[in-house]
């Protein structure tokens, strides 16, 4: 037998369950497999499950040992419809008496006017719906040994297994891109003792199940749903089950299909909807008959060639845990963290947790991106005033941001596409609303682009749209692909500048040129008369979206060589805005004026984006401005009950990053974990904040924290390639592979007690590269693939190196 035979020989055993592995189902993963949570016990509720996905269709497999469930999504599972007449009509009429309202200090008066003129029209907005749950009830299981439950990582494979009666049952069930279904294999060490039924739980949309001939079950239904729709407008949607027996016999059985006696099985699982005129039978239909000429062999072969080349760009390691430590479950290793624990290969496991999730969730041909759970559904989120949608104030942002530093680029495809459909709807948005040219968002949309004000307090962000853009920009400066700016970067913020050149108007008493109405998200001030209001003129978060679209036109003009007069009047605009201000407390202000906050407690803080993703406060260029960020951090920490979430806390471990202060960076990042974050690792917002009465998942914690963590050891803002700016003394030895830096550049660093060892940089496009470490900084030139190496000898040097 030849080493490449014998190697596929071991490997079909494996998938097949022919061969045991050594050691007891419910020990400790070896040392060799690090990038993997696993469990001694079922999961019984949603935040216990894992989570697999393939870009479009989700799954939470539970690992139950009598009844396994499989709690079913689809990115495309849409209540809802295009809608027209989402506008206020009364908005472009009251627009300038609004405006003149506030810059005569009658607040009161002018927010009253906001929520009459200028609220969108929600009426067919919709929401994702979860799909109902695919059910396995096993027959010939009794009391369970030796249980254990795994999601690996590095394979996108959850697997169970446990012993009952003296037989080892296995399953694998993984989500295939490759061939755009979900695959399941239940095998049993003794022949002729898998037998389940398998059936569709009750949901919340209307369905109908039915059988095909003796193997299929196909169920039909809609993603109808009243809170956020008529009730009769939604995608129509099929699930197409297929049943593979080796031995024994399948049969229908009313809504259900049984199987009995046999020695292993497959069981395929594809989701078709009518998003975009779509077909579901066909897709389901042609998805399964594709899938069924293979085997299992086949088809997990196909996953793993597709799955790994991205999910191993990238490796990790911020230090060794104990072995006491790291023999412990993932949940009780989680848990440990909220009393004091130091597990770093649990936070490295967290990191690589959310690459997983985004490779899951948004792969180059989605049809959607991640919205705010993902391609997953808990069914709270939808069920909720604030839906499963994609909101544009911070969630799906932080959706995307490990994507370029991560290197996982191409995964930001679908959210490009959203952006496309945005700009193409929100030219309407900007005319009827404003009588601006250009496009303009606010802070939610739909996969029908929706792009008309939500509620007052929430709903009337107008920077929205330059906020997602901004991944646009990150993606041309991560890639340095000239075409992509000239052709899907620059035409949408060309066209966002031009709203803005005409929406913003001056204030009377600088000349300040600002914007307004508008919310600072998703905060309220008090007025001078006492009361609450949250729409103004002039916040400081627009301030700085606007001054940061302004600087990226401006620079892509000078890059390309296009549109000097359309350059000339944005560097005369810039210069009009308003600067940062530092209020009475010290604080970084929010507002124009420096207005007392409602919610001292509150949230978000949307008017620090200058620090993070922005580059225009800094402790190295503007000292001062950074600690008024800091200041404001701490009063909202420090007042009485701070509205904790997932993606709040992912904000202090980037802020703190850019603050250069990676013990702080690190406390929260354990904080967001322990705290914001379920047994399966997956962050929620917390039940008590924003209307939630429970914890409600949300997928920007995972990605938002990898981000954080990727800004902890590696920095590319401001023209510099900065080796470890945030290094906490909780990692003082340490790697990583395959991060990626603004530029085009690979980059690999290696450190031990709490200093650089060695870092080797890959140049992808060519050119110069401002290299620093600590207080150094020396410029490398490169050609196009080349790669260097540094050491901190390397930084003794000033000179530029070749």
């Amino acid at each position: 037998m030849t080493a490449a035979t014998r190697r596929d020989f071991l490997e079909g055993a494996l998938a097949l369950g022919i061969l045991s592995r050594i050691g007891a189902a419910q020990s400790a993963p070896s040392s060799l497999q690090h990038d993997e949570l696993w469990y001694s016990q079922p999961a019984e509720r949603w935040l216990e499950a894992l989570p697999v996905g393939n870009g479009f269709l989700g799954g939470m497999v539970f690992g139950g040992i009598q009844t396994e469930r499989i709690a079913l999504s689809e990115s495309t599972a849409w209540s809802g419809a295009p809608a027209t007449g989402e506008v206020n009509p009364g908005a472009l009429a009251h627009l300038n008496e609004i405006r003149q309202l506030f810059f005569a200090g009658k607040y009161d008066q002018a927010q009253e006017l906001c929520g009459k003129y200028l609220v969108g029209r929600m009426r067919n907005f919709g929401t994702n719906l979860p799909l109902p749950e695919l059910q396995l009830a096993f027959d010939n299981v009794g009391d369970a040994k030796e249980y254990r439950r795994s999601l690996r990582l590095d394979e996108a494979i959850a697997h169970t297994r446990f012993r009952t009666g003296g037989n080892l049952f296995e399953r694998q069930l993984f989500a295939s891109h490759a061939d755009k279904l979900l695959v399941i294999r239940l095998t049993s060490s003794k022949p002729g003792l898998v037998s389940f039924r398998t059936s569709f739980s009750k949901g919340v949309i209307p369905t109908a199940v039915k059988t095909v001939g003796t193997d299929t079950l196909i169920l039909e239904g809609h993603a109808w749903e009243q809170m956020h729709s008529t009730g009769h407008d939604g995608v129509a949607l099929q699930i197409g089950v297929k049943i593979i027996t080796e031995g024994g016999q399948s049969t229908p059985s009313g809504d259900a299909i049984a199987v009995r006696g046999a020695n292993a099985v497959t069981v395929l699982v594809a989701i078709g909807t009518s998003f975009r005129n779509a077909d579901p039978d066909t897709i389901c239909r042609k998805t399964l008959e594709a899938a069924t000429a293979k085997d299992f062999i086949e088809l997990r072969r196909a996953h793993l060639a597709d799955y790994r080349p991205l999910y191993q760009r990238m490796s990790i390691d911020l230090g060794g845990s104990s072995p006491a430590t790291r023999n412990q479950p993932t949940d009780a290793r989680r848990k440990a963290l909220e009393i004091g624990a130091n597990d770093p290969e649990l936070l490295s496991l967290f990191f690589q947790y959310g690459r997983y999730l985004t490779i899951a969730g948004s792969r180059v041909d989605s049809p959607l991106p991640l919205a705010l759970q993902g391609i997953w559904n808990d069914g709270l989120a939808s069920s909720m005033g604030w839906t499963d949608d994609f909101h544009l104030d911070i969630n799906t942002e932080q959706n995307y941001w490990p994507a370029e530093v991560c290197n996982l680029a191409e995964c930001q495809t679908p959210l490009f596409a959203l952006i496309d459909l945005m700009r193409e709807s929100g030219r309407t948005t900007a005319k009827e609303m404003y009588g601006a040219p250009g496009w303009v968002v606010h802070t939610v949309t739909n996969p029908w682009g929706y792009t008309a004000p939500g509620d007052v307090g929430w709903g009337i962000f107008v920077s929205a749209g330059i906020w997602i853009s901004l991944q646009l920009w990150d993606h041309w400066m991560f890639n340095g692909n000239t075409e992509f700016l000239r052709t899907r970067a620059y035409p949408v913020l060309r066209e966002a500048a031009e709203f803005f050149l005409s929406y913003m108007v001056p204030e009377p008493q600088h000349g300040w040129l600002v914007t307004g109405p508008s919310d600072s998200p998703e905060n309220w001030y008090l007025t001078p008369s006492g009361h609450r209001a949250s729409e103004s003129m002039g916040n400081t978060c627009d301030r700085s979206f606007v001054y940061a679209l302004y600087s990226m036109c401006i620079e892509t003009s000078k890059t390309l060589a296009v549109d000097a007069e359309f350059c000339k009047q944005l560097e005369d605009a810039r210069a009009k805005l308003p600067p940062f201000q530092i209020g009475r407390h010290g604080q970084l202000q929010e507002w124009l004026e420096d207005f007392e906050d409602a919610d001292p407690n509150h949230r978000h803080t949307s008017h620090l984006v200058g620090l993070y993703p922005l580059h225009q406060i800094s402790p190295r260029t503007t000292p001062q401005l950074a600690h008024a960020a800091e200041v404001t951090m701490q009063r909202r920490l420090n007042a009485p009950h701070w509205e904790q979430s997932e993606w709040g806390r992912a904000n202090l471990v980037v802020y703190h990053a850019r603050l250069l202060k990676g013990d702080d960076a690190h406390k929260y990042l354990v904080s967001l974990l322990a705290k914001s974050a379920d047994t399966n690792l997956l962050t929620f917002s917390s039940g008590g904040v924003a209307g939630a009465e429970q914890n409600i998942f949300s997928l920007d914690g995972n990605t938002a924290a990898a981000a954080g963590i990727a800004e902890m050891l590696l920095q590319s803002q401001g023209g510099e390639i900065e080796l470890l700016p945030a290094l906490p003394i909780a990692w003082p030895d340490g790697s990583v592979r395959g991060l990626c830096a603004r530029g085009g550049y690979l980059i690999d660093i290696t450190w031990n007690s709490g200093k650089l060892r060695s870092a080797t940089i890959t140049s992808r496009l060519g050119g110069t590269a401002k290299l620093r470490y600590c207080d150094r900084v020396i410029a490398m030139r490169f050609e196009r693939g080349e790669k260097k190496h540094v050491q901190p000898g390397s930084f003794a040097q000033t000179e530029e190196q070749d």
